[in-house]
């Protein structure tokens, strides 16, 4: 089969998978395309949103310290 996966790419994934279940914690929300604008339009001029969004919580966590 051609499309069929070699093992060590499987094992790979395997790997990968099982790491992110032991370690990682995804935590998705949404924007409202009409109230929050000014939100998503900011969003957009960010390229690193995760790291932007993870450093505002620990600010606002080391405000109430």
């Amino acid at each position: 089969m051609a499309d069929e996966k070699p093992n060590w790419y499987k094992n790979k994934l395997d790997y990968i998978n099982k790491y992110n279940r032991k370690n990682k914690k995804q935590i998705k929300f949404e924007l409202n395309i009409n109230t929050e604008a000014d939100i998503i339009q900011h969003l957009e001029t960010i390229d690193n949103k995760a790291g932007y969004i993870k450093q505002l919580i620990r600010d606002d966590i080391a405000k109430k310290q």
